[in-house]
This record gives structure tokens, C-alpha cells and sequence, in this order.
């Protein structure tokens, strides 16, 4: 299935870099999107649309959407942008300089609105220590739950991405006792072994993907990121739809049954988009869903 193939890529790359740009000359759109189009490999860049990208081309991408506004007791931002690229690789230098080249490219048309670098931690480990994406679907169920496979020409192959960049409070979360800690993330931190007898908002027990009707299965592609906002986790989901995980925000945030994820004890989101991520065509992008009338 051509699909990005960096999307479902394992192991992840050890340095990431992800850009956030707004829309700010419309007109400009159509060239700037046949420049960058020959840099987009799937691999090493993965390119994810947002609903004002859409908007500004008079298209529609069914089932793409802007990152809903939750009412709930605790805050998942929306911060939607037009463009997510998702730069990746074992070298941070080259991030850095790739990160350069494409912001120029983009211009005038597209203008960086915010940029996180992301980075392996211990092989996956989340900054808590807690193993992160311990129940990832993987090989053809990763495939089954990530990629859309519905036979519509530029659609098919593509995926939709869910981003929050989560915000720890690391120095309470490591002077809670660490009966505590496990609770909260539903899992011994010595052997990463599900808890039986976790509390009802262990994160685990929030986020079962298998306890939804309909299940909720998605591909979670998160890393560790630090910066002068503080640190914690780059949270990436992918699913066919945003269905899965818009259940499972849901239910975190207490909108389910009234038990609130543990996970806002010590984390807090400060940013939430969803993105479109097409199908890759012969050597290039399909993006015949987006540009043909």
C-alpha cells in the first residue's frame, strides 16, 4: 500500500524535528506545494495537512477536521496549524539545516508558527521512565489500524495524525512514591507489568484500546522533547480516522464516565492538531485529492 512509509518506520529515528506552519498567502499555496513536493520522501519527511491548508484550496479531505475543543474539566489546547512536517534522522545537524531550507521554501506562502525536536529516550523510554506504546499494534495490525484502505484513488494510503506535545511536571511526579507513580501510569516501572489492581484512572486503564465499542486501535509515534517550555512528551497518534482517538481524549479527560486520566496529575497538553497525511504516488506524493478539481 503506498503509503509514507516513515509513518509505521521502526525503529524510530533517534532525533526528530517537527514544524508547524501558518497559512499566510493563499495565492503563493499551489507553488510552494510543487516545490516542496520533490523533498517529501515519506521517510526521512513526512507531510501532514491541516483543515486551513484545505479551506485556503476550496478542497475537502473527508474525515479531515480541526482538533476539537473538549469541554472538559482539564484543558486539551487546540493549537491547528496548516502544515505539519515531520522531519526525522540519526543526525540533529541535519535536522537543523534541513529545518532551514524548508522554512525558506515555504515562504512566502506558509510562515513557521511553532517548531519542537524530539529525541529518543533510552531506546523509547518516556522522561518518567515508564515504557511508552507498549500495546502499538504492530506489522499488519499496525497497518490495519493506521492506514486507510478504502480503494478511493488519493485517498487510499494516506493516514490521519493526531499531535499534543505534553508538558511534564517532572520534579513532583519523581517525589511521589513510587507505589504512587505506578498507579498513576497503571504499570510496575520495574518490569513495565500491567497493574491488576490499578486505580480507575490509571492511564493504562484509560487508554485500553480494546475496552471501546468500537475498539480503538491506533499507532502511537510519540518521542521525548525538551525545550524552554520545560519537557515531557511529543505525542503523535495515527489512525484511518481520528475516531480512536478522539474515544480515548475523551475518556482521559473525563468525559466518558467522570474519572479523569491520572496523567493530568503531573502532564498537561500544550498544543493539539490533526493532520491529513496523503498517500505517496510514484516517487512523490499523491496529492490528487488536495490539487485536482
Amino acid at each position: 500500500m503506498p503509503f509514507q512509509q516513515g509513518l509505521l518506520a521502526t525503529p524510530v529515528p533517534v532525533h526528530a524535528r517537527h514544524l508547524f506552519f501558518a497559512l499566510q498567502s493563499p495565492e503563493a499555496l499551489p507553488a510552494v506545494l510543487d516545490t516542496l513536493l520533490p523533498h517529501v520522501d515519506g521517510r526521512s519527511l513526512i507531510l501532514g495537512i491541516g483543515a486551513p491548508l484545505v479551506k485556503a484550496l476550496g478542497r475537502d479531505i473527508p474525515g479531515l477536521r480541526a482538533f476539537p475543543q473538549l469541554d472538559a474539566a482539564v484543558e486539551n489546547p487546540s493549537t491547528q496549524h496548516a502544515l505539519w512536517l515531520w522531519l526525522r534522522s540519526d543526525e540533529r545537524g541535519d535536522l537543523v539545516l534541513q529545518a532551514q531550507a524548508l522554512e525558506q521554501m515555504l515562504a512566502p506562502a506558509l510562515r513557521l508558527a511553532d517548531s519542537v525536536d524530539g529525541f529518543l529516550h533510552r531506546g523509547g523510554l518516556d522522561l518518567t521512565g515508564y515504557e511508552d506504546g507498549t500495546e502499538n499494534p504492530s506489522d499488519d495490525d499496525a497497518v490495519h489500524a493506521a492506514i486507510l484502505a478504502n480503494g478511493q484513488p488519493g485517498m487510499d494510503g494516506s493516514s490521519f495524525a493526531a499531535f499534543q506535545l505534553w508538558k511534564h511536571d517532572l520534579s513532583y511526579f519523581k517525589a511521589l512514591p513510587q507505589a504512587d507513580q505506578d498507579n498513576i501510569i497503571g504499570r510496575r516501572l520495574s518490569d513495565n507489568e500491567e497493574l491488576d489492581d490499578a486505580p480507575a484512572s490509571a492511564h493504562v486503564k484509560r487508554t485500553a484500546q480494546e475496552s471501546y465499542a468500537p475498539e480503538a486501535f491506533m499507532v502511537r509515534r510519540s518521542v521525548s522533547w525538551a525545550d524552554h517550555r520545560g519537557a515531557g512528551l511529543a505525542f503523535v497518534a495515527l489512525g484511518r480516522s481520528f475516531e480512536a482517538f478522539e474515544a480515548q481524549l475523551r475518556r482521559m479527560s473525563g468525559l466518558e464516565d467522570g474519572v479523569t486520566d491520572a496523567l493530568y496529575r503531573f502532564s498537561r497538553p500544550l498544543t493539539g492538531g490533526y493532520y491529513w497525511c496523503p498517500p505517496m504516488g510514484e516517487g512523490s506524493l499523491d496529492l490528487r485529492a488536495l490539487l485536482q478539481a
